[in-house]
């Protein structure tokens, strides 16, 4: 298929990708002859991340017009998806076999191989970042080969192959092992006034299976703790504070449409009902914004949010919505839950970077002390070798980019400055 010279952006719009071209290529094989062929070659998976990672100056593939594939092992407990797949497409079809995903992101727009090669997390004390769920993929390499390997076939560097930036390859196929079934009421609790969320950090953010506290860091600094509870988990005895249960069902982004996020009020529902913000058939967050987020080790959270309260007066007005959120320890290379359970804090701004610019690298000097990693696919200023820093396996990674494409064919300006050229 020829590829077409066009302007293509991300999301948000805030990146204009550099690709001479796009390719939406309609097989595996169609594929291989494209990477073989290339000089440099990224994938594009939906487009939600806010950073140049899947850029390239050389050509860009759409993996939506692959055969489409979401086959259920019932037995393995698994599903293996199309490279091209979204949550929102997973969700129902292993809803359907009595299985599920023990996590998903805020929104289940995103495709699967995108998420999973950025690190995109959702939230819960036990949780891991969704990739820890891919235990087998195959992909493309440079020589325009096709590789299939498993955490069981190839233990030793499957961790290194899964959240990889694209640099690796292009993932045509994942298989996801699943959970069994099971459902989630959501209920809302407002205007936690800031010092008791400090003072109960630990208890407020593991007050269900999943968690999530919005603020938007005005003065007041009050939040609002979205709460995600299995129907037969007995809510422990929290000191609430001040604060009281929603009246009704609420948007995380001030103004919004409440009838855009996932339903509330503590009704039971199935987990892919209940677990991501937002629904499926509707914009996810505000459609309008940039969006941050640092990681930083859960034993720090009082200490880190108390940081980032004492640069309020500089993120609030450029701010739509803050949000916490934690995730466990993994192994994955680049996750930025690698070997710590973490603490993501994150932030959805306004759009525009110039203005909001001042007010991001006021966060990241306030949470400097506690060894902070940024999400791949979103906006940051960090210095590239602190951010390496960050990364116990990024030598074993490199070696591993170095054995897998040796002549960079998947590299772009963001790997190269961030993972070293």
């Amino acid at each position: 298929m020829q590829g077409a010279a066009v302007r293509t952006t991300n999301w948000a719009g805030n990146i204009t990708f550099s690709a001479s071209a796009v390719h939406r290529p309609t097989s595996v094989a169609e594929l291989q002859s494209l990477v073989a062929g290339a000089r440099r070659v990224r994938a594009l998976g939906s487009g939600h991340s806010f950073s140049p990672v899947a850029d390239t100056d050389g050509e860009l593939v759409r993996l939506d017009g692959l055969p489409h594939l979401l086959e259920v092992d019932r037995d393995a407990a698994t599903i293996t998806v199309s490279g091209g797949v979204t949550y929102g497409e997973v969700a129902p079809v292993l809803h359907a076999a009595g299985l599920a995903l023990p996590s998903m992101g805020s929104l289940p727009h995103i495709s699967v191989a995108g998420a999973s090669a950025t690190g995109t997390h959702g939230s819960g004390d036990s949780n891991r970042v969704l990739a820890h769920s891919v235990v087998a993929l195959q992909l493309v390499t440079a020589d325009g080969d096709l590789l299939e390997v498993t955490r069981e076939s190839d233990p030793e560097r499957f961790p290194g192959m899964v959240v990889a930036l694209g640099s690796l390859g292009v993932v045509t196929r994942l298989t996801l092992a699943a959970v069994p079934g099971f459902e989630i009421a959501q209920e809302v609790r407002e205007k936690l006034p800031l010092q008791a969320l400090l003072d109960q950090v630990d208890e407020v953010l593991s007050a269900g299976y999943s968690v999530s506290v919005f603020t938007s860091w005005q003065d007041p600094v009050e939040a609002n703790v979205w709460i995600k509870r299995l129907p037969d988990a007995v809510p422990q005895a929290l000191d609430w504070l001040g604060s009281s249960v929603a009246d009704g069902p609420r948007h995380p982004v001030p103004g919004m449409p409440a009838g855009f996020s996932t339903e509330q009020m503590g009704t039971p529902g199935p987990w892919h009902e209940r677990l991501p913000h937002f629904r499926m058939e509707f914009t996810p967050s505000s459609g309008d914004e940039l969006q941050t987020e640092y990681f930083v080790p859960r034993e720090h959270a009082s200490a880190a949010l108390a940081a980032v309260a004492e640069v309020a007066p500089l993120v609030a007005p450029v701010l739509q919505i803050g949000e916490l959120r934690t995730i466990a320890a993994d192994d994955l290379w680049l996750s930025s839950c690698y070997g710590r359970d973490t603490l993501a804090v994150h932030f959805t701004w306004v759009p525009d970077l110039d203005v909001v610019l001042p007010a991001l690298e006021a966060v990241e000097a306030a949470l400097a002390p506690f060894a902070p990693r940024p999400h791949w696919g979103k906006v940051f200023r960090m210095d590239p070798e602190v951010v390496a820093s960050r990364y116990p396996r990024l030598d074993s990674f490199r070696a591993l980019r170095d054995e897998m494409d040796p002549q960079r064919r998947f590299a772009n300006a963001f790997v190269d400055r961030y993972l070293g050229a």
